[in-house]
């Protein structure tokens, strides 16, 4: 397991007063959820539906698939390791940089890794011989985009190789992401979502994979009963069936990211990467992203994702998630202090 993902809170002795370091939707009304939680407190006197049937039904309603498509799982991440256990010693291509979990997932799983920059031409990609190719779109850690007709065309290009497509921050783009009925066209296809970033609930730890029969029937034969909570899967419910309760304002979030990036840009000492979505990476002239990070919630209580640990980045790089405008304004300012202060 790597150690070292954002929102490391429980890392420091200080109050985390803003936290810039971990990909949710900070504004999140989790008032009426709280509520009901309340009332669903007496399930924790029985054990879970073993397969969280009922949530697996609603959201093959919600999505139009069948429930046989569908694979409720602890959290994303537990999805990944379960796809990498399923398929025991095959070929993997991963995007670098991306999430260091899917190469955790294969190398404890014996996976033969190959790896693949994001900022190649796909057209470029050669995936003869591979048995999956992992990639995240929107991709964390720098907000990179495929869109959607580019990564179909990839995917029928390549019917050897099964794609898996870790879908977690979908909510954070305006773009076209891959949706569940493109499952019924490419076989090939893997679809991995979770239930947490986009309603600022990630210690649920609800995530799902989604796929053809074939695909749901292997990876069910190593899901451990039981492995999502009664509480997590009573959340989950009450978020897909209100909806709207939930609302995520993309464009506002979208506006308020390219302001954040406009201020960091007149920052002499740093470069913001390009990102399509609310999320991004900024890579230091001078100094080191642990450097900066210690500072900052020494200083100012604001906690930021120091990326060194990235597959392909080093110490200079570290991700930001923006806030609300005002926190976003303290940011710059504590950051344009610790350059000055240099």
């Amino acid at each position: 397991m790597l150690f070292g993902h954002g929102d490391d809170f429980y890392n420091f002795q200080q109050e985390v007063k803003i936290n810039f370091s971990s990909n949710v939707w900070h504004g999140a009304n989790l008032e009426k959820l709280t509520e009901h939680l309340h009332t669903q407190f007496g399930k924790l006197t029985h054990y879970p539906d073993p397969e969280a049937s009922g949530l697996k039904r609603l959201l093959a309603r919600r999505f139009e698939i069948k429930e046989e498509n569908v694979v409720v799982t602890n959290g994303s991440v537990t999805a990944f390791y379960l796809l990498a256990q399923a398929w025991k010693g095959a070929k993997s291509t991963l995007f670098v940089p991306s999430f260091a979990e899917y190469e955790d997932a294969c190398r404890l799983h014996e996976h033969a890794i190959t790896y693949f920059s994001g900022s190649e031409d796909l057209s470029e990609l050669t995936l003869e011989g591979q048995d999956f190719c992992w990639i995240g779109n929107p991709n964390n850690p720098d907000g990179r985009l495929i869109h959607r007709s580019e990564l179909l065309k990839l995917i029928a290009a390549n019917l050897h190789t099964t794609f898996i497509i870790d879908q977690a921050y979908a909510a954070f783009t305006t773009e076209d992401m891959l949706k569940p009925s493109d499952l019924h066209a490419n076989k090939n296809l893997i679809i991995v979502q979770s239930i947490s970033s986009a309603y600022n609930v990630p210690g649920l730890r609800v995530g799902y994979i989604m796929g053809s029969p074939a695909v749901t029937k292997e990876v069910g034969r190593y899901l451990i009963p039981w492995s999502v909570n009664a509480l997590a899967i009573e959340a989950s419910k009450y978020i897909l069936i209100h909806p709207a309760q939930f609302t995520l304002p993309i464009r506002k979030w979208q506006r308020e990211t390219a302001e954040l990036i406009y201020q960091l840009n007149k920052l002499d000492g740093l470069e913001v990467l390009p990102t399509g979505t609310t999320f991004f990476l900024v890579r230091l002239k001078q100094g080191t992203a642990s450097a900066l990070k210690q500072y900052l919630m020494e200083r100012h209580g604001i906690l930021i994702r120091d990326a060194a640990n990235f597959q392909g980045l080093d110490e200079t790089y570290f991700r930001l998630s923006t806030q609300a405008s005002a926190e976003n304004q303290c940011l710059v300012e504590a950051i344009r202090e610790w350059l000055e202060s240099r």
